[in-house]
């Protein structure tokens, strides 16, 4: 906070807090306490008129708190009690940028709820018996405070947006560079299964009636969470989600009992033509791309906790934009100290990169797996419902469960692993998905650990 707030910010908010403001910063505290729920009431009415802001408040959940999280900042703003802490108040201002920044809230609707708050309290300082210079005084005093809380909450905003948009560009360039040469050939060999899968399809018929669609396959999947973000600044990035979209459009005349068979063959010609296409198109992306280690986790060489926020505010976003969910699985091994304490370290260290190796080779090319740090993991399951992540989660525990981890000098140990779930509800803050994966991972802890648990609002 040292480095946000200036030695002259802080003079400015001390003096607005003095003595001599007392009388106005008084009558000022007191209508806030009494009208802050209409004030927060006018101001959720005014920003969910507002389609760019309605994004963001849309959500049942966010509304209600942040209806009280809103009246909690404006009392606290201008109360001045005898033990007033003014390096709180201004940190506090600071955090609430920091949460703006990581949710991308635009910074002009924040300006603009700010204007709302002013114009309401002016039509309440109006309703007051006060004298015109009073009612001047307490407004000006009001507006005086608000703007030196926003310049506070841009700066942080600002900071942070700022050190996120680096992380992401350090995060695109990791992307690109790991292992590019086994991931080129695994998503060449995964789109070519696809296609095979069509060519059988369409020769021995399907029970489905209809091939699954090329962007929800393995392919599609990795290519719209990892490969189109790395691979961002290419043309060629363009030509595949041209490719994909008219792939998938083809489809319906495959396996239509309508189309004569030179229409489906045609149209099998032209899906096969896109796939080449594609693939052609691969091979140029990874052929430009160089090698690049930075976010990798030294052991296990997962991604580390650095390219977190990036991928979580990226998943958030598709989400929001497709009406899809994700799921975050929080994975902490159990009574991993007493593996360090018999074996020592070193068998910990063979702990962790055997499960890791195990929750990699188990997920899809899509999903993301970090460390978090120490025996705990998180994964990332993209595009997925409750259940089809429960099952994902189950398995990985079973699969830990029954792997037999090698430890030096030919030893072997057992380990299990306690899971926390949950799914994407709408919440702009990818801080509250983490949190509700970490109290259902807390809960399966309390079962008697080697459990999944889905977080429900029961665990609050």
């Amino acid at each position: 906070m040292q480095r946000l707030v200036s030695e002259r910010l802080k003079s400015d908010w001390q003096s607005l807090v003095q003595e001599q403001h007392a009388p106005h910063l008084n009558i000022i505290t007191s209508l806030v306490e009494q009208h802050s729920a209409e004030l927060a009431r006018y101001f959720y009415a005014n920003m969910l008129s507002d389609d760019d802001a309605s994004t963001f408040l849309s959500h049942d959940e966010v509304k209600q708190r942040l209806s009280k999280s809103l009246q909690r900042w404006l009392i606290n703003l201008f109360q001045v009690p005898e033990n007033y802490d003014l390096d709180a108040t201004l940190q506090q201002q600071v955090k609430v940028g920091e949460v703006h920044a990581r949710i991308k809230l635009p910074i002009h609707l924040v300006l603009r709820g700010a204007r709302c708050l002013k114009k309401h309290f002016a039509e309440l300082l109006q309703e007051q018996a006060l004298d015109p210079a009073t009612q001047v005084a307490c407004f000006q005093l009001y507006s005086d405070l608000i703007d030196i809380a926003m310049e506070l909450m841009s700066l942080a905003y600002t900071t942070s947006t700022e050190a996120g948009v680096r992380s992401e560009e350090i995060y695109r360039m990791y992307s690109i560079a790991q292992n590019s040469a086994a991931e080129r050939e695994r998503q060449k060999a995964a789109l070519l299964n696809w296609e095979n899968k069509l060519m059988f399809q369409h020769t021995f018929g399907s029970e489905s009636g209809q091939p699954s669609a090329l962007r929800l396959c393995e392919f599609g999947l990795w290519f719209h969470h990892k490969g189109a973000h790395a691979f961002a600044d290419y043309k060629e990035t363009k030509l595949i989600e041209q490719a994909i979209t008219e792939i998938d459009s083809r489809l319906g005349f495959v396996l239509s009992e309508q189309q004569s068979p030179t229409e489906k063959l045609e149209a099998l010609r032209f899906i096969r033509s896109q796939t080449q296409a594609i693939q052609f198109h691969l091979d140029e992306l990874f052929t430009r791309s160089s090698e690049m280690d930075h976010g990798r986790d030294v052991l296990t060489h997962l991604l580390n906790r650095k390219f977190l926020p990036t991928v979580m505010m990226r998943q958030i976003a598709h989400a929001r934009a497709h009406n899809s969910r994700f799921a975050a699985v929080i994975i902490d091994l159990d009574y991993f100290k007493s593996i360090n304490d018999e074996f020592g370290h070193e068998a910990g260290d063979s702990v962790l990169q055997q499960v890791s190796q195990l929750l990699m080779s188990a997920c899809r090319s899509s999903d993301f797996v970090f460390r978090m740090g120490g025996e705990e993991f998180l994964v990332v399951l993209v595009d997925i419902e409750e259940e089809a992540a429960f099952q994902v989660a189950e398995k990985l525990r079973k699969l830990v469960a029954k792997e037999k981890i090698h430890l030096p000098e030919n030893k072997t140990t057992k380990v299990t692993a306690s899971l926390g779930l949950t799914l994407y509800s709408g919440h702009p803050d990818y801080q509250v998905i983490l949190r509700e994966a970490d109290k259902a991972l807390y809960q399966a802890k309390n079962n008697g650990r080697n459990s999944t648990v889905i977080y429900s609002k029961e665990l609050n």
